[in-house]
């Protein structure tokens, strides 16, 4: 069974170190540069794979622009991790692969899961078949 690892955007933010959003979560569960690191790799080793959704990479491009500073060098990071995308380098998910998420039977169940979800604080996540996704409890 294949494990995927959904990145969301204050995530990448985080984890790219986009000027002014060095931290994200809420006060009992806070997710620095260094957690968010320690995460991603731990579930690398396990052979999860990441996806990088296109709402991410827009939403973060935009805070990239507006940061106060280094807007240029994280735009690379970026660029990099777009690129190891496109072509699916492992651990990443090719763009394309992601339409399946979307599907009509993927969104039911979205919409049947999510209220417990947010009830138990626990970010949206994604089930195809044969597929355990990794949820990342932010608060």
């Amino acid at each position: 069974m294949r494990k995927v690892l959904i990145i969301d955007t204050s995530l990448l933010c985080v984890w790219l170190k986009v000027s002014g959003m060095e931290v994200c979560g809420s006060d009992d569960n806070k997710w620095n540069f260094e957690r968010v690191e320690r995460k991603i790799e731990e579930e690398i080793t396990k052979l999860t794979t990441l996806v990088l959704p296109l709402a991410t990479v827009v939403e973060t491009g935009n805070h990239i622009a507006q940061a106060r500073a280094k807007q240029y060098e994280t735009a690379q990071d970026l660029a990099k991790i777009i690129t190891y995308a496109a072509e699916e380098t492992s651990p990443w998910a090719a763009f394309s692969e992601q339409i399946i998420l979307w599907e009509a039977e993927a969104l039911k169940e979205l919409a049947e899961q999510f209220p417990n979800l947010a009830k138990q604080k626990t970010s949206i996540k994604i089930i195809r078949k044969g597929e355990n996704p990794c949820l990342l409890k932010r608060g």
